[in-house]
């Protein structure tokens, strides 16, 4: 499903990001992926992603090696990909429909379909009645919602989520990751980048632990194994 081989990430300042990463996620898993800050998690996601490419190694995503697509091919790549971040990048002008819409309306979609699909995700993150509203009018955790609707409206096969409850209270917090699960149980794989220790203690998923751009961890049902 997703495979890093022997994967290395230099900046050109200087910095080793990522140093001779391997792994193999299965399509369905749930993964947590933690460490402290500054360990390369982030450039682990956006390598995920190809918002970057790496110095060294190779990135399958279904056995395509995103690394070595043509930049005109990788939106392809992408509708596989759903990105939640944790600042939601809503299009601020756009209604909630509007946002969500747009995600299918860039690929050409039929309008009939998209109008079914976008209620239908909004219904499933519990803000269909929001519809009209724009982002500005929405809580926290509300904005970051309508981020997940966004994501996985159109049927991706990955959804990659950047710290997606790390600007939101405990209570919205826990409602996100009830909405990951059920996106999970409905068999779409789940790569999330945290440093919730509570949640990932308490739902216990795959861990893998990131520490100066290295897998130092890597644990089925594992626990988050830092202080908080």
């Amino acid at each position: 499903m997703i495979e890093m081989k022997d994967v290395w990430k230099a900046y050109p300042n200087g910095v080793m990001a990522v140093n001779g990463i391997d792994i193999h996620i299965e399509k369905g898993e749930f993964v947590y992926i933690v460490g402290p800050s500054g360990a390369g998690k982030s450039t682990f996601i956006k390598l995920m992603h190809r918002e970057v490419k790496p110095t060294k190694g190779k990135i399958l995503i279904e056995g395509i090696d995103i690394t070595k697509l043509r930049n005109r091919h990788v939106p392809k790549v992408r509708r596989k990909l759903g990105v939640v971040f944790q600042d939601f990048k809503l299009l601020p002008k756009l209604t909630v429909y509007e946002n969500v819409a747009f995600a299918l309306e860039v690929i050409e979609e039929h309008p009939r379909y998209i109008r079914k699909r976008v209620m239908d995700v909004l219904d499933l993150v519990k803000l269909k009645h929001k519809a009209r509203s724009l982002p500005d009018e929405l809580s926290g955790g509300e904005q970051q919602r309508i981020s997940i609707a966004r994501s996985i409206v159109n049927n991706p096969l990955v959804v990659i989520a950047d710290e997606p409850t790390g600007n939101l209270d405990p209570e919205n917090a826990w409602g996100i990751m009830e909405i990951l699960e059920e996106i999970n149980e409905s068999g779409t794989t789940i790569v999330m980048a945290t440093h919730n220790k509570d949640i990932v203690n308490t739902m216990k998923k795959r861990v893998i632990a990131i520490e100066g751009g290295m897998v130092v961890r890597d644990e089925q049902r594992g626990e988050y194994g830092y202080e908080a």
